[in-house]
């Protein structure tokens, strides 16, 4: 009599969702989807067929962005992901060649958030050039604006649901893409060496108990969703003997960018709260792929947002930043880790996050700078398309902060974009909002 093996019915591997995936996951809206979008610019052409094999391929060595939202129950006590051995839908595609192929990618990437449902997460469009010059702008009152594609360079547009993984994250998948496309090395490089700083408790901190003050209403737009607005600025100079980094000049500059838009639309003045997320990740292959940041309130009296007293107020972000940045505490704060317990069913703890999260709305942060910093990978694709020589990043810009600030550094160039919620303002504010980013930024290099 003759045995017939059956094959084993091996379950896939589950991983319940981590605090910061559960808690985007209870407060998901289709008006404002969570999505983050990375744009990276080459100058030459990418093979479509060495790309997908590329791609692909750096997926599969970080296996754990192959993964999708496992079906629950109403009484599951948690959300879970559950991995798959490959992907379930088509990653990559190729945008309809035409003046407006970067703009109508960049809408997307806003407006429609990959699906949890199907592996993995995210999104990567190309766009081949259509014969317009970089540092061109996008047709007037567009919400997506910045500059266009070269006539023989691409742009990858990616976007990822912020639920499951966040920038630094995807930016590592596609620097194996790059090295398994191109054959050279992606490796990141080392960061930059800084002497070792003493952390002391930053004097007359203001406290953080005090409802900070909102973005002011300019012109918002009847649509829902996110503008965007990308531009390219000189990164910023500082004499090496001062004790505050490019990061405390970008802090400073957006404290003071905002106040002097509130201003302007006739806000009296209150203590500003900027979120700041810190990544303490190592970038090459071993690094966690997921949302891995953890965020910190850097927050700003109103009598101290003075620009004729520069040099002070940089001294005391910087004293403040380092402080904040040193505290061990969960990414978001005691209160989520608790609220994330499996204790309730999940069903019950969304509804109880949804309710917290709209009282807790007059203590919401003012805005978030998320500055990404140099980025640390070549992305060079090789003799075909290059190495990438600009890179934006942009988060999610829901209310009620409805504007989010983040800047990335590639080849001596600041790359700023600038997302905001079109409920609270429109294409011509992000344009003015820009415009006094760098002004303050120019300003911060005057400090003595």
């Amino acid at each position: 009599m003759t045995t017939v093996e059956h094959p084993v019915r091996r379950h896939p591997e589950r991983i319940p969702f981590p605090v910061v995936d559960e808690v985007s996951r209870h407060c998901l809206q289709e008006e404002e989807p969570e999505t983050v979008h990375i744009e990276v610019h080459l100058p030459g052409r990418l093979d479509r067929a060495r790309l997908r094999t590329a791609f692909t391929g750096a997926l599969h060595r970080h296996p754990r962005i192959l993964v999708h939202e496992a079906p629950g129950r109403w009484y599951s006590r948690r959300y879970t992901w559950e991995l798959t051995p490959g992907p379930e839908a088509e990653v990559v595609s190729f945008a309809p060649q035409g003046n407006d192929a970067l703009r109508d990618a960049r809408a997307r990437a806003l407006s429609q958030a990959p699906p949890l449902a199907l592996s993995p997460p995210i999104r990567l469009e190309v766009v081949e050039g259509a014969g317009s010059a970089v540092g061109g702008s996008a047709v007037a009152g567009s919400p997506v604006a910045g500059p266009a594609v070269a006539a023989n360079g691409t742009v990858l547009v990616l976007t990822i649901n912020h639920t499951a993984l966040d920038g630094p994250a995807c930016l590592r998948i596609l620097a194996t893409a790059a090295e398994l496309y191109g054959g050279r090395d992606n490796s990141p490089a080392a960061p930059p060496v800084r002497p070792p700083e003493t952390v002391q408790e930053p004097p007359d901190t203001p406290s953080t108990w005090v409802p900070p003050a909102r973005v002011a209403r300019g012109a918002p737009e009847s649509s829902p969703g996110n503008g965007l607005l990308v531009t390219e600025l000189f990164l910023p100079r500082r004499p090496k003997s001062v004790p505050y980094t490019v990061n405390d000049q970008l802090m400073v500059t957006t404290a003071l960018t905002v106040a002097h838009w509130n201003r302007e639309h006739g806000a009296r003045p209150r203590p500003l709260r900027i979120t700041m997320p810190v990544d303490d990740r190592p970038r090459d292959t071993t690094m966690p792929i997921g949302n891995g940041t953890r965020l910190v309130e850097v927050p700003f009296a109103a009598d101290e947002l003075d620009p004729k007293d520069m040099a002070a107020l940089l001294r005391r972000t910087a004293t403040r930043t380092r402080a904040l940045k040193s505290l061990s505490r969960p990414q978001l704060g005691h209160g989520a880790a608790l609220l994330t317990a499996p204790v309730l069913p999940v069903s019950w703890r969304a509804a109880v996050t949804r309710t917290l999260r709209r009282a807790a709305t007059p203590w919401t942060s003012t805005t978030l700078l998320s500055n990404i910093g140099r980025i640390p990978y070549a992305l060079d694709f090789g003799e075909d398309a290059g190495r990438a020589h600009a890179v934006w990043f942009s988060a999610p810009a829901r209310m009620p902060r409805g504007l989010t600030v983040t800047t990335a550094s590639t080849a001596g160039r600041l790359h700023l974009a600038l997302r905001w919620s079109r409920a609270l303002l429109g294409h011509g504010d992000g344009a003015h909002l820009r415009d006094l980013f760098e002004h303050y930024l120019h300003t911060t290099e005057e400090a003595p």
